[in-house]
């Protein structure tokens, strides 16, 4: 989720000034004491005053946030975007997967609207590739036919693999003639980089 804020936050009758981080798994404060809030445990995230209030277990924590910040993290908290929020698909849009991908992933995109195929066609607003080893990205410059000329490119390798790293996964982009715009958790043991067609060339 990337939020972060500098603050103060109360818990278990402390009060410190800080910085709390909603990440994509858990809230998280650094200051005078540590706090880690798995969001699975958390039972509300209410808006007091200028206070973000989370209720967790049987406990609860209160971060100084100010009203519109506490506003966006309750929502974000109780109401988490998807994976295909955060990889940008929408409904109708045109996806072609090439790889093996997890068959929760495939009916995610089903159940999103995506127009999804795994056969090689044209015109496809998202074309998502899996990466297991970095001579598997000598694909990405043909991959582009499969793409329209505004459509993205997401790359999806294994975390800390040997195998393929960041760094050769964007050399690779970038000798494909791509640029990359975004990078995702795409799940516990994989990474999402995104690449699209520089504007000069669309």
């Amino acid at each position: 989720m990337g939020q972060e804020a500098n603050c103060f936050a109360r818990y278990a009758g402390q009060r410190s000034e800080g910085k709390a981080l909603l990440e994509t798994d858990d809230v998280l404060f650094r200051g005078a004491f540590r706090l880690k809030i798995p969001l699975a445990a958390v039972r509300a995230a209410d808006v007091v005053g200028d206070d973000l209030v989370v209720r967790f277990g049987d406990e609860e924590a209160a971060f100084e946030l100010g009203a519109a910040a506490a506003q966006r993290w309750a929502k974000r908290i109780l109401h988490p975007p998807t994976l295909l929020d955060k990889l940008g698909i929408k409904p109708a849009q045109r996806v072609l997967v090439v790889g093996r991908f997890d068959k929760d992933f495939l009916s995610a995109l089903t159940e999103g609207g995506a127009d999804t195929a795994a056969a090689p066609r044209p015109e496809n607003d998202v074309v998502f590739f899996e990466a297991n080893t970095r001579e598997e990205l000598a694909q990405l410059a043909p991959l582009q036919q499969y793409m329209k000329r505004n459509g993205a490119l997401w790359v999806v390798r294994p975390k800390g693999s040997p195998a393929v790293s960041e760094r050769e996964v964007m050399a690779a982009g970038k000798d494909a003639g791509l640029v990359d715009v975004k990078v995702a958790r795409f799940s516990e043991t994989h990474t999402a980089e995104k690449f699209v067609i520089p504007v000069a060339r669309r």
